[in-house]
């Protein structure tokens, strides 16, 4: 089978939509019909109805979406292998969402390094969408994502229930001070919740898409806003930064999304090790970075 018209059928189970599905492969709506009718001859059975509202699956349709999905991802997972650098038995890809991977995706690798020596890692920092569909599409083994959506053929698994703090540069205070106040986007869901709690500040001065950006600003310039707990307990310690007191805590999970039929050998130690990064307080932490610049200098 033509490993297209799989990944054709996969795009328009995710959207819904012949015509989403033309624009997210960039082909007109002709070819994704001509593609379907195709995969529905070799198949023997029909795989949607289409109606005004887009596409929906036939039940031979939905018995095929695991089967489609499994096709994508040992597609993938033999191009992946043919490269496989010398002295490693398998590659193993990952993904992270741009608001998790500081620190999280540095100690797994460092973790890697030193608990999974026979793995290969190609690691990238995306959007959750993107990441999951690459999942879905198996181009990556694992992405980690904070609200992911479930899909068919994906298990989901929480790594970590972080927090969002509120915390401030200044020393003295109890309120935040809507002129210094920074507002870092984590999302929709974070956005509800914190119209409800703060909705004198609905218009700050400075706003962050980004988590890393929004703390490092408030750090030089100083200032107010809600970073992940773990990316500032060592400045909460310094005394660079303090908590709010009384403020409201916000949760921030992490999740890891994986197909169901992924390979055990290579996803398991990958998660174990995001798990052993994720919560280095509970033991198992990873390799500090300078002991491993210690290990890269004797040659080991």
């Amino acid at each position: 089978m033509d490993i297209t018209l799989a990944r054709t059928f996969l795009d328009i189970v995710a959207s819904g939509s012949f015509l989403r599905a033309a624009e997210s492969l960039h082909v007109t709506q002709t070819a994704v019909s001509a593609r379907v009718r195709t995969l529905e001859d070799q198949i023997g059975a029909r795989l949607f109805v289409r109606n005004k509202a887009g596409a929906t699956l036939t039940p031979a349709g939905e018995q095929f979406v695991p089967y489609a999905s499994m096709l994508v991802q040992v597609w993938e997972r033999a191009r992946h292998q043919v490269a496989v650098p010398a002295g490693r038995r398998s590659v193993l890809t990952i993904g992270c969402e741009v608001s998790l991977w500081d620190p999280l995706l540095l100690d797994w690798l460092l973790w890697m390094r030193t608990e999974a020596p026979h793995l290969a890692v190609r690691t990238e920092v995306g959007f959750p969408a993107d990441l999951i569909e690459q999942v879905a599409g198996g181009i990556l083994d694992i992405a980690v994502v904070y609200a992911p959506q479930l899909r068919p053929g994906l298990r989901i698994e929480l790594l970590i229930e972080e927090k969002l703090v509120l915390v401030t540069t200044r020393k003295r205070g109890r309120t935040v001070d809507p002129k210094d106040y920074v507002y870092v986007d984590w999302g929709p869901d974070f956005a509800a919740q914190h119209s409800l709690a703060f909705p004198e500040l609905a218009n700050p001065g400075v706003i962050a898409g980004l988590g890393p950006l929004g703390r490092e600003y408030i750090l030089a310039a100083g200032g107010s806003g809600y970073i992940r707990l773990a990316v500032v307990r060592e400045h909460l310690e310094s005394g660079r930064l303090r908590r709010v007191p009384d403020a409201p805590e916000f949760l921030y999970p992490a999740y890891a999304v994986f197909a169901e039929g992924a390979d055990e050998s290579v996803v398991r130690p990958a998660l174990d090790g995001l798990r052993h990064a994720a919560r280095p307080e509970k033991g198992g932490s990873p390799p500090s970075r300078k002991g491993l610049k210690r290990t890269a200098a004797r040659g080991e």
